[in-house]
């Protein structure tokens, strides 16, 4: 495990950070503190400019006018991103294209690739299947069409799908009569597909996607085995640089105001009680982003064979990213509350927009006991030595 970033990763860190820079963290009340509060369009401006910086393209190959760097790039990106809680969907686009470029039909790739990379298609995923435990992640079946030799039928729901709204295509995880994972590429419009209004945590607006005989063909249908695993497990990571980034800032945060905020004639920060909570979420910050660097290096190499590289599966090394970011990040924000006092609740400062972000990342990422489970299980599975 070498974590040395590449002069091509380091660049697109320098991208990010040239892009991210003026954007400052977004104003939208949250539903906690502003009942009926909720985002509306993304930042399209914003995914105009980190088109133009070819970031969109960054992960896709040469062929489809990409650079061709791996998921850490990507999540080196999306940690510059969360740090000015930048709302665009990097994530899910980013993660479903690769998913396609790895695992899809040349002709799909072909004709949807090349658009994403120029900020022209803009993709979501339903069920993220973060947890792993959600038995909604595949609460949608597919089926072949009878009326049409190659084609398939999705029925189903899928709930608590980000971008929805503004998505030209959606990524919508299912299972075949026969027990397999797949995930089929649905245009938004499609015949059979309706969208509820659904509003996140952090007040940004999902959608529950309903599909009644969603008709695709089999070139929109992604099922080779195990492409739905690696998706899932990619987009858990890049949670988990989300949840970095953020934790990152609001540390910054909050040592910028404890080293101005005075009391009884010192600065808080040299308070050692303050001191000391402040390294605590230090520590957070720097296993979060082990953990994480560890995942990403995981899922580099080949997606056909995601063991090699550790003694466990790469669920293994993706669970423990997943127990330290959901946990470390409420512990952050929980921490720059408490030290920047009844200031942190007052809404024309942004702390409270980060704690309610980090809230959705926690409940996206799930609960640090189902992780647990779920590596006890693979090491029973695979015993270590």
């Amino acid at each position: 495990m070498d974590f040395t970033f590449t002069e091509e990763q380091q660049a697109a860190v320098e991208a990010a950070k040239a892009v991210f820079s003026g954007v400052a963290p977004d104003g939208v009340p949250s539903p906690a503190l502003t009942p009926g509060a909720v985002a509306e369009e993304f930042d399209r401006p914003l995914w105009a400019k980190l088109a133009d910086t070819d970031l969109l393209s960054l992960v896709l190959s040469p062929d489809h006018g990409g650079a061709g760097l791996n998921p850490i790039a990507l999540c080196l990106v999306l940690r510059e991103s969360a740090k000015v809680l930048a709302r665009v969907p990097l994530l899910e686009t980013s993660a479903v294209a690769m998913a396609v470029e790895r695992y899809g039909r040349a002709e799909l790739s072909d004709e949807i690739l090349p658009r994403i990379g120029r900020g022209e298609l803009v993709l979501t995923v339903g069920a993220h299947g973060r947890t792993g435990h959600d038995p909604a992640e595949l609460a949608v079946t597919a089926r072949p069409d009878s009326e049409h030799r190659d084609g398939w039928v999705l029925e189903g729901v899928q709930t608590g799908v980000p971008w929805a709204q503004a998505a030209d295509r959606i990524a919508v995880p299912a299972h075949t009569d026969e027990g397999r994972a797949v995930f089929a590429l649905v245009p938004r419009d499609r015949e059979g597909i309706a969208l509820a209004e659904q509003i996140s945590t952090s007040g940004e607006r999902f959608a529950e996607v309903s599909l009644d005989s969603v008709r695709i063909d089999s070139s929109e249908l992604i099922d080779t085995e195990g492409a739905w695993d690696w998706l899932r497990q990619l987009l858990a990571t890049g949670t988990c640089a989300l949840a970095l980034g953020l934790g990152e800032g609001v540390l910054s945060m909050t040592s910028a105001y404890t080293g101005k905020r005075e009391q009884f004639g010192f600065p808080l920060a040299t308070f050692q009680a303050v001191a000391v909570q402040a390294a605590d979420r230090y520590i957070d910050l720097r296993a979060m982003e082990a953990t994480l660097w560890q995942a990403a290096w995981r899922l580099a190499p080949s997606p056909r064979d995601p063991g090699v590289g550790g003694p466990l599966p790469v669920a293994g090394d993706v669970a423990v990213a997943k127990i330290w970011a959901s946990e470390g990040v409420r512990r952050v924000v929980q921490t720059a509350q408490h030290l920047h006092g009844g200031f942190g609740a007052d809404t024309d400062y942004p702390l409270h927009r980060y704690h309610a972000w980090a809230k959705q990342l926690e409940l996206s990422l799930g609960p640090a006991a189902a992780h647990e489970e779920a590596l006890g299980d693979l090491l029973a599975a695979h015993p270590l030595g």
